[in-house]
């Protein structure tokens, strides 16, 4: 068989590529201006802090314990894995509309074998007895309905799908970030409640210490009954707080293993939150706001932004005349022996051109329908941005203080602690009675449990701060 036929759909096909895309209606790509400040506040923070770029987030992290639980994470975690299998499934939607851009080529290979009466064969001529018996045999490849694509309708929708593509993996991206900061903040959760549960243990210990020894006074007639019941008010309030955080400390552990998605050993567990200092490194001030379109659900938005864009594209093509192109060549002989020479050589091409001209609006609602939905994405985009600033503005008013407050609260357990001493020795001595003595003592608690408190404050603000700020992935 000569390869002429097949040579000819070939060039047929190389012919039609370099006819694609010469005309694109889709409206050009230009990333606009953020409807944000051009700064990012600095909450109050020294502007001449140590500013370092924000790297992957195992630069970040540095306990190796709560490093070790975020690996766990990002292999277990389910819902990580839905957004991985999205964007397994938008890649294979962008490779079907892709696929569309190139003609496809099939093959064909056919015999047909009958019978036919020779009566009937030979139908208006005279005579004839027997059967007539029918063999045809066929080879053919063709490109079936290919669509040119001179107005850059394919090439707009295989655009759009792969911006959606892009999208699902900064989808994945932003689940990830957001990941990490989950995994860190209940990780740290569990830390302060350990704390606290600590606190009111050794509140449970020294008030059980207090009562024993009221009660003895009480006996010898040296105190009152009102100096044990107030007594026993405080070991209450503590009993009460240690089996409240016991609890809680509980339902830490559950929740860190369902956002890790596997069980965490208990070795890789804070046993409290002094060590939260430690944990986190610091971030940098004073960056442009620009550093927000880098954060994974604003480059989501703006990839979606970009595929509503390509789809107005489509829609406007719909308007112009469609050219398919339908060719095929190959080789058909009656019998197997002479299929292959030259003279069984057959072809067919039927170019078709089609033109809308009454489609009741159809194109029109479908061209208003994408433009809507571009104006819907340009403004998600937009309120995406304006979301990111808040956020990391937000955070960053709690950093400019809360070292302030830190240092004022650890300041006032100090000064509560020495009350407490002062007050429980003159009541000691019979210079005080033990309700002075009794508040100092409840005022040291709380100040502990905030410092406590504070503590966690400052650590999940600077998780909060680096997830708001686009975290890192590796």
């Amino acid at each position: 068989m000569t390869p002429r036929p097949i040579a000819g759909l070939v060039a047929l096909a190389l012919a039609g590529v370099t006819l694609v895309g010469c005309i694109d209606l889709a409206p050009p790509d230009r990333r606009l201006a953020a409807p944000v400040p051009a700064t990012l506040p600095n909450g109050g923070a020294d502007p001449a802090a140590v500013a370092r770029p924000i790297g992957a987030w195992r630069d970040f992290f540095a306990d190796g314990r709560l490093a070790a639980v975020i690996d766990l994470a990002l292999v277990n975690n389910r819902d990580l894995r839905v957004a991985v299998a999205n964007v397994a499934a938008a890649r294979g939607i962008y490779g079907v509309q892709r696929a569309n851009l190139f003609p496809k080529l099939g093959a064909t290979a056919s015999a047909v074998y009958g019978q036919t009466p020779t009566s009937v064969a030979s139908a208006g001529a005279s005579g004839g007895s027997g059967v007539h018996n029918e063999r045809l045999y066929q080879v053919n490849a063709g490109v079936s309905a290919w669509q040119l694509d001179l107005f850059g309708k394919v090439r707009d929708s295989a655009r759009a799908a792969l911006d959606t593509y892009f999208a699902s993996q900064a989808a994945r991206d932003a689940a990830q970030v957001t990941l990490v900061g989950e995994v860190a903040a209940e990780w740290l959760t569990l830390g302060a409640d350990r704390s606290l549960l600590a606190i009111a243990r050794d509140t449970q210990a020294s008030g059980e210490a207090t009562v024993a020894l009221l009660k003895a006074r009480f006996e010898a007639g040296v105190a009152s009954g009102l100096d044990v019941a107030q007594a026993q008010t405080a070991l209450q309030q503590a009993l009460y707080d240690v089996a409240r955080l016991t609890t809680q400390v509980a339902r830490d552990r559950n929740a860190l293993d369902l956002v890790v998605g596997a069980p965490v050993a208990e070795g890789l567990l804070p046993a409290n939150i002094d060590a939260g200092d430690a944990v986190l490194a610091d971030l940098p001030s004073g960056l442009p706001s620009s550093v927000l379109l880098a954060r994974p659900d604003v480059v989501r938005a703006e990839d979606l932004l970009k595929a509503a864009n390509a789809n107005v594209g489509a829609a406007r093509a719909a308007f112009f005349p469609s050219i398919a192109l339908t060719g095929s060549g190959g080789v058909t002989s009656l019998a197997l022996s002479t299929l292959l020479r030259a003279a069984s050589e057959s072809w067919t091409f039927a170019p078709t051109l089609t033109q809308p001209i009454f489609d009741f609006g159809a194109n029109r609602g479908n061209l208003a329908y994408a433009k809507a939905q571009k104006d819907a994405a340009l403004a998600t985009y937009e309120k995406a941005i304006q979301t990111a600033f808040r956020e990391v503005s937000d955070a960053l008013a709690l950093r400019g203080t809360i070292d302030e407050q830190l240092a004022a609260q650890k300041a006032l357990v100090d000064a509560a602690d020495h009350a407490y001493r002062l007050s429980d020795a003159r009541y000691q001595r019979g210079a005080d009675t033990w309700l002075n003595a009794l508040i100092a003592q409840r005022t040291l608690y709380a100040a502990r449990q905030s410092v406590v408190n504070i503590r966690l404050a400052r650590a999940t603000n600077l998780v909060t701060l680096y997830t708001t700020l686009g975290g890192g992935l590796r």
